[in-house]
């Protein structure tokens, strides 16, 4: 057993997405638990803050500047990490998008979209992460997947379409590199009070069904799913692989 549960000490972690919101708040709890980060985002300027926000606080932390979309771009990224690193043991592929429109109102090429975003570029992610991490026998893959996979709702198929497909990819992937000591979960968040959600926040008839169907009675804060991140990268999850974490205040437990 560590000395310290759930210590990352000595580990290295890339955390796409990590400008805001989420992937901000698991970067930044990674990086509390002692590991390096590198925070991920298309835009150098908004990475800037968070980066000197966690080196202000003493955690070692730096920015990887990529479109995780732009296949080219993302082994130029591995590439680098490689060459400057020599390994990644933990992967938090957390970029996501969404498209709230109903069926009638979605084109084929909007459905091609999210599922490249929000599946092929986590697919091609977790295989440039497994390369770095197959010459030490372990490593750490977790996808952010959604409440919105196994539940769905109307005018937002192409979302729970994708997000449905990276919780069956994230079971292959632990089919696939168990054996090599690598894991990969999933984490599922439910609603959570970000930037990207602020308009709903605001929205009082939403926050009324918020309070109504998560038995936690609100809104989740961005720093509660750090948590959740830091177990599935820890060795106390060493046994932990093929499994979604939901967390989402008991939302999907209720009826």
């Amino acid at each position: 057993m560590a000395e310290r549960p759930f210590s990352l000490a000595g580990r290295l972690a890339l955390v796409t997405g990590a400008g805001r919101g989420l992937g901000f708040a698991m970067a930044a709890s990674l990086a509390q638990a002692g590991a390096q980060v590198l925070l991920n985002g298309r835009d150098a300027a908004r990475l800037s803050g968070p980066v000197a926000s966690l080196r202000a606080q003493g955690f070692a932390a730096a920015p990887l500047v990529f479109d995780v979309a732009d296949e080219a771009a993302t082994a130029r990224a591995f590439a680098a990490i490689a060459a400057e690193h020599g390994r990644l043991d933990v992967l938090v592929s957390n970029v996501g998008l969404r498209n709230r429109r109903t069926i009638d109102q979605l084109s084929l090429a909007d459905m091609r979209e999210m599922l490249e975003v929000n599946l092929a570029a986590p697919f091609v992610l977790a295989k440039a992460a497994a390369a770095l991490m197959l010459p030490q026998g372990r490593g750490r893959l977790i996808m952010v997947t959604s409440v919105a996979g196994p539940l769905s709702r109307a005018g937002d198929a192409a979302y729970t379409a994708a997000k449905g497909g990276l919780a069956a990819l994230t079971r292959s992937l632990a089919a696939e590199y168990g054996p090599c000591g690598i894991t990969a979960n999933a984490i599922a968040p439910g609603f959570f009070a970000t930037e990207t959600n602020a308009e709903r926040v605001a929205d009082a008839k939403f926050l009324s069904f918020v309070e109504l169907r998560v038995p936690l009675r609100r809104w989740g804060q961005p720093h509660e799913i750090g948590g959740a991140a830091v177990f599935l990268a820890s060795d106390e999850a060493a046994y932990v692989n093929g499994h979604v974490l939901t967390v989402d205040g008991g939302f999907s437990a209720s009826f």
